[in-house]
């Protein structure tokens, strides 16, 4: 789910869009799960994602980057600036 990777912390991040509010919902299949409010449709859920995982590890949306799955639902982001230990507190401090 979390690990360490050179230039940074990546996550698997699973992304269900179009839900009601965007929020953290738990684990699944090893990866966090995470409900958006925007729809899959021009990199609309992409953007939500990153700029609400920016809001939940405190970090600006420019530390995060998806290096994997940008036309998918599953995803990997890339974090600088926080250590896997710290991000997978937070994530799951607020799931």
């Amino acid at each position: 789910m979390v690990r360490e990777r050179p230039g940074g912390t990546v996550v698997e991040v699973r992304v269900i869009p179009r839900a009601t509010k965007s929020a953290l919902a738990g684990e699944r299949a090893g990866a966090v799960l995470v409900r958006l409010a925007a729809p899959p449709v021009n990199g609309q859920a992409n953007d939500a994602l990153l700029v609400f995982l920016s809001g939940v590890l405190g970090l600006p949306r420019r530390a995060l980057s998806i290096v994997h799955g940008d036309k998918a639902r599953q995803k990997r982001v890339l974090i600088t600036g926080m250590r896997p230990a710290d991000v997978a507190a937070r994530l799951t401090a607020r799931s």
